[in-house]
């Protein structure tokens, strides 16, 4: 556009161009949505060297009176420096103004719509251990939270520009989506303790001691009627009485209080059968509680394990917005 330009009575020279200049400068993206940027403005001239034109700045800064507010960004500055740079071509200096917009990310609107609602959902995570191992729902819960992780991944994607540098909070999704899977992969572990049928080897005395014992107590894990004031019932042992039969001498094991009073063998022989049967459930039925309770016990030890995880790494990322 041809301008006028205005001259002085002193040799000063005013020259308005109005222009529309367009310049792009790197975006690092490392700290997304916390980031801010540096982008550098250069004026000078290629064609006339510094003894034929001197360029100087009247102000430290760029003037931003009529700077328009950004929705997304803030601009925290834009100072101007003189530079004096002489080539190697050349012995002539060429001087420039360069000048520095710093801007700042408003982080607002990616902290209510990306950030808080993955936060919300991680805490699900860990909840999966509290749930009952017989509801059916503990590994769908976590492959649910997955899901819903990978979607806000996506929208993380499509929102910010394509850099090699992974940002901040695409660091932090990642991280979530690897507790998430290997809590998945606990629960699917733990299921398979808590489901150890009678067929399965005993409990490891180690594992009695410490898991049963010490972190049961530590973690408040306790059986249906047992409590941290009264210890755990040990069901007391089947009276032996000795029955005067065809055989004499031998004891039984019978399931009433009363002494067995017949005297016939087959009789007797059915009463052991049905006392053994009864002794070699209570061992299975035994057997099992103590898995289920094992599997309770690492139910929640983990939980609290990934309760903190996620309470440490949610604090790390809002940390940035402060």
């Amino acid at each position: 556009m041809e301008t006028n330009a205005v001259i002085r009575y002193d040799g000063q020279v005013m020259w308005d161009s109005p222009a529309i200049t367009k310049s792009s400068c790197k975006v690092d993206v490392s700290y997304f949505p916390f980031d801010g940027q540096q982008c550098r403005l250069t004026f000078g001239s290629w064609t006339y060297n510094g003894n034929q034109i001197d360029l100087l700045n009247g102000l430290d800064t760029g003037d931003l009176t009529d700077f328009v507010e950004n929705v997304e960004w803030e601009v925290l500055g834009m100072p101007a420096k003189r530079n004096v740079i002489t080539y190697g071509c050349c012995s002539e200096p060429y001087p420039d103004i360069t000048y520095t917009l710093l801007l700042k990310r408003r982080a607002s609107f990616y902290i209510f719509n990306l950030l808080l609602p993955c936060i919300m959902i991680s805490f699900l995570a860990p909840l999966g251990f509290y749930l009952p191992a017989d509801s059916g729902e503990k590994v769908s819960l976590g492959v649910t939270v997955l899901l819903a992780l990978t979607v806000f991944q996506l929208l993380v994607a499509e929102s910010m520009p394509p850099s090699e540098n992974v940002p901040l909070i695409g660091k932090y999704y990642i991280a979530t989506m690897t507790m998430i899977t290997a809590s998945t992969a606990l629960t699917i572990f733990i299921m398979n303790i808590h489901h150890c049928g009678p067929g399965a080897k005993p409990v490891p005395k180690w594992a009695k001691k410490f898991i049963l014992k010490y972190m049961a107590q530590l973690f408040f894990v306790y059986e249906v009627g047992e409590s941290c004031k009264s210890p755990k019932q040990q069901l007391g042992h089947l009276p032996t009485v000795q029955v005067v039969s065809g055989r004499a001498g031998q004891q039984y094991r019978v399931c009433t209080k009363t002494q067995c009073l017949c005297h016939h063998n087959s009789l007797l022989r059915n009463v052991e059968y049905i006392a053994n049967c009864f002794r070699d459930q209570k061992a299975a039925q035994k057997q099992s509680g103590e898995w289920k309770k094992v599997a309770k016990v690492m139910d929640r030890i983990f939980m609290w394990i990934f309760f903190i995880m996620v309470f440490f790494m949610s604090m790390l990322i809002m940390s940035k917005a402060i």
